[in-house]
């Protein structure tokens, strides 16, 4: 269960119209990412920014949170960790909809490394299609099912640093081809020199793309 979540209400103020839900990276916890939240928030002034801490502590760290363990990076290891953390983000986000009386199409799920990893995970399983995906620096979870597990196709934006040493940069262009090859909408943007981190490129890509899917 996700127990501590940060909130920015809508830049307009008033009522939200649409949710960002920003999911962290391993070790980390939801102020590392709700720092993005003023960068982004004119591209959606109706959008509430929520950045829950993941609901395990990190095993990796003294401190932070993770989605699943990271310990094994083994494909075949990580894929089902993150099937069995699905519910508790599922669950999450039908909560927060349903406290706002929002449709799916009105969310969208921005993820840092293992937060993008998460993201997919859940997006592409959901009965219906979110908004949209934003994925920083991470990878696609994928098993020889995956294919059929495929249920909604929101359309993705998936940005990473040329230089990145946690997460490889190969890891988009898999996903890019994946994605397509079962019909979801995919656009990559190159950071060249950037590590694994976020730089000025990839928010104002996000901030498009939030423009364009809650616009």
């Amino acid at each position: 269960m996700i127990r501590s979540v940060m909130s920015r209400r809508p830049a307009r103020g008033g009522t939200p119209d649409a949710l960002v839900v920003m999911l962290h990276g391993l070790g980390a916890n939801g102020a590392d990412l709700m720092g993005l939240a003023p960068y982004l928030e004119d591209a959606a002034p109706g959008a509430e920014f929520l950045a829950p801490d993941a609901h395990e502590p990190c095993d990796m760290a003294p401190m932070g949170f993770q989605w699943f363990s990271l310990q094994d990076r083994r494909m075949e290891v990580m894929a089902p960790a993150a099937a069995a953390a699905s519910p508790v983000v599922n669950q999450f986000l039908d909560e927060e909809l349903a406290k706002r009386g929002l449709p799916p199409e009105r969310l969208v799920l921005l993820g840092f490394s293992q937060g993008t990893m998460m993201s997919l995970q859940v997006a592409l399983r959901r009965p219906q299609a979110i908004g949209g995906v934003i994925g920083f620096s991470g990878a696609l979870m994928e098993t020889p099912s995956f294919d059929a597990d495929v249920t909604a196709r929101p359309p993705v934006l998936l940005i990473h640093g040329t230089d990145d040493g946690i997460v490889p940069f190969g890891a988009m262009a898999k996903a890019e081809g994946t994605l397509k090859r079962v019909g979801v909408e995919v656009g990559c943007v190159t950071c060249p020199g950037v590590g694994h981190s976020i730089d000025d490129r990839g928010l104002a890509a996000a901030e498009a793309f939030l423009s364009r899917v809650l616009g």
